[in-house]
C-alpha cells in the first residue's frame, strides 16, 4: 500500500463544511478546484502522469479535511476549508501532496515490551516500522495514550495463574504460557498501549476513505465472536500492538470518531478504564439503587462512580483517605477508608451493588455488605486475585457474582455519548513524554494519584504539536 501524506494547509480560513467535488478527468481538478472553493490551485502536468491519485488527509482543526480521492469519473475533491495550492509530485512518485506537508515516515517512535519482568523491559526506540493498515484497518496518528493497570499487569505477567499476590509486588516467578490478559503465552516484541486517541491519517482496503482526518478513540476490548464462543474478545496492546507509539493500526469497526471539545489527553484517558467500569455497570444492571466502589481514585474506580450518577445510582465509595475530598468531588455521596470494615460503617446488608477491581484478602467483607438478591461485578483485583469464598454466604443469600471482561457495543456507545453529551468529565492526573514511560509506570504503581496518567508521543518530523495534536 502507498504511503499516504500527512498534510499541514497553509490556509487557518474554516467554515465551508465538507464538499464533494466531482470531475470527469485528472486534467479537471484545478478547474473544479477554482470554481468550487475559489482557489487558484496549482496542478502540474505530473499529476496526469503518475496514474493514480493517493487519498490524502489534514491533520489538525480547523481544517479537518482535503483530500483527492480515486480518479477518473468517480474522482472527487473534498475539503472543509480551503487550501493554497495542491502540489503534484514527480512521475511515479505515489503521491499528491498539499503544501506544506508532513510525510508520514517509514519509521516511527514507539515503546517497545520486549519480555515479563520489571521496567528495564520497557524499551524506547525511534526505529520501528509504521505499520500499514490491512484491509478494514485504519492508520492513527496517535496523539495520546493513557496508562492502565493491564500494562502493568502484562509487563510483569501477573495474570499468569502461578502468580497469587497484589500488583503491587511487581514481577515474579510466572509461566510464560499463561501470562497475558487472554490467557496464552505473549508475543514480544510488543507495543502496549490500550488508551488511544489520535487522527486516521489512512486506510485500508474496505474503509471509506472519508474517514481520514477523523479524531478517533478505538474500543481497548474488541469482540471477536467466533461461531457459538461470544465471549472471546483481544484487547488492544495486548495481542495486538497499541498505542505506545507515534502511529497504531486499529480496525475501523472498533475506531469511534468522538466530536467533543475535550482535548486529546483527556480522550485518551477514557476507552480501557471507561469502558470497564460502563460493562461492570450493564452487566451488573445497576439502576437507582446503593452501590459501592472499590478503587474509587484510581481510572476504573473514578470513572465508575461518574458513570454511575446517570443512572440514578447512589454511590459509596472506597478510597484512601487522602484522595476522599477528589472522589466525593466526583459525585460519591460519601467515601470510606479502604483500611475500614465497610460492615462495620456501613451495617451487613446495606448495599445493592459492590463494583470492585480490588479483590484481595477484605474481599469476603463485599459478600456482607450486600442485601439478598445483591449483585457483585468485578473486572480487577489489584489487591490479590486469591480469596476465600463461603458458599453459605453465595447461595443463602441469593448473590449473583459477575466477571466482566468480554463488552457488548452498547458498552462503548454509552461511553461515546456521555463524552459528546458532556454527562461526564475527564479526570488526568498527569502527564508524562512516552519517552519517560519508565517514570510514568513508576508513578502509577505508587498510587498517590487521582485520576488518570497519560503518555504524549513526540511529534513526527516536520510536525510542530499543533499540527493535529492538542491537549
Amino acid at each position: 500500500m502507498p504511503r499516504h501524506a500527512a498534510l499541514r494547509a497553509d490556509s487557518s480560513t474554516s467554515g465551508l463544511g465538507d464538499h464533494a467535488v466531482p470531475f470527469r478527468t485528472q486534467d479537471d481538478v484545478p478547474n473544479r478546484c477554482q470554481k468550487q472553493f475559489g482557489q487558484a490551485l496549482d496542478c502540474g502536468p505530473s499529476i496526469r502522469a503518475s496514474g493514480k491519485i493517493h487519498r490524502l488527509v489534514r491533520l489538525s482543526p480547523p481544517v479537518m479535511l482535503c483530500a483527492v480521492v480515486g480518479c477518473g469519473d468517480s474522482a472527487r475533491v473534498r475539503q472543509s476549508s480551503p487550501c493554497t495550492r495542491i502540489v503534484c509530485p514527480a512521475e511515479g512518485d505515489g503521491a499528491i501532496r498539499l503544501g506544506p506537508m508532513t510525510t508520514i515516515p517509514s519509521t516511527m517512535a514507539a515503546v517497545l515490551l520486549t519480555g515479563h519482568g520489571g521496567l528495564d523491559v520497557l524499551e524506547y526506540r525511534e526505529d520501528v516500522p509504521v505499520p500499514d493498515p490491512a484491509p478494514g484497518e485504519v492508520l492513527i496518528r496517535v496523539a495520546a495514550a493513557g496508562i492502565n493497570n493491564t500494562d502493568i499487569n502484562t509487563r510483569i505477567g501477573w495474570y499468569s495463574k502461578k502468580v497469587t499476590g497484589a500488583t503491587s509486588e511487581g514481577p515474579a516467578a510466572i509461566d510464560a504460557s499463561d501470562a497475558s490478559w487472554a490467557g496464552v503465552a505473549m508475543t514480544f516484541p510488543r507495543i502496549q498501549g490500550a488508551d488511544c486517541c489520535g487522527r486516521i491519517v489512512a486506510t485500508g482496503e474496505g474503509v471509506d476513505p472519508a474517514r481520514m482526518g477523523e479524531r478517533v478513540i478505538v474500543r481497548s476490548v474488541i469482540p471477536a465472536p467466533v461461531a457459538s464462543r461470544p465471549f472471546e474478545c483481544w484487547t488492544f496492546g495486548s495481542e495486538c500492538d497499541g498505542a505506545f507509539a507515534q502511529f497504531a493500526v486499529a480496525p475501523s469497526a472498533e475506531t469511534y470518531a468522538v466530536t467533543s471539545d475535550w482535548t486529546d489527553v483527556e480522550l485518551a484517558s477514557i476507552p480501557c478504564a471507561w469502558s470497564t467500569a460502563e460493562n461492570m455497570l450493564e452487566r451488573a444492571r445497576v439502576g437507582e439503587e446503593r452501590i459501592l466502589v472499590t478503587g474509587a481514585s484510581g481510572g476504573v474506580g473514578s470513572a465508575a462512580v461518574q458513570l454511575a450518577r446517570p443512572r440514578g445510582a447512589t454511590v459509596v465509595a472506597v478510597a484512601a483517605a487522602a484522595k476522599a475530598e477528589g472522589v466525593l468531588a466526583l459525585g460519591a455521596s460519601e467515601v470510606i477508608d479502604r483500611d475500614a470494615d465497610p460492615a462495620a460503617v456501613l451495617g451487613e446488608e446495606s448495599v445493592d451493588v459492590v463494583i470492585d477491581v480490588v479483590g484481595g484478602a477484605a474481599w469476603p467483607r463485599f459478600l456482607d455488605i450486600l442485601k439478598r438478591g445483591g449483585r457483585y461485578a468485578t473486572s480487577g483485583a489489584i489487591g490479590g486475585p486469591l480469596v476465600e469464598l463461603d458458599l453459605r454466604t453465595l447461595y443463602l443469600k441469593d448473590l449473583t457474582l459477575v466477571g466482566c471482561t468480554a463488552q457488548d457495543d452498547i458498552v462503548f456507545d454509552n461511553l461515546v455519548r456521555a463524552v459528546e453529551e458532556g454527562t461526564v468529565r475527564p479526570l488526568v492526573a498527569a502527564t508524562f513524554p512516552l519517552s519517560e514511560i519508565r517514570r510514568a509506570q513508576r508513578t502509577f504503581m505508587a498510587k498517590t494519584h487521582v485520576g488518570k496518567l497519560v503518555l504524549l508521543p513526540p511529534p513526527v518530523k516536520g510536525e510542530d504539536r499543533g499540527g493535529g495534536i492538542s491537549g
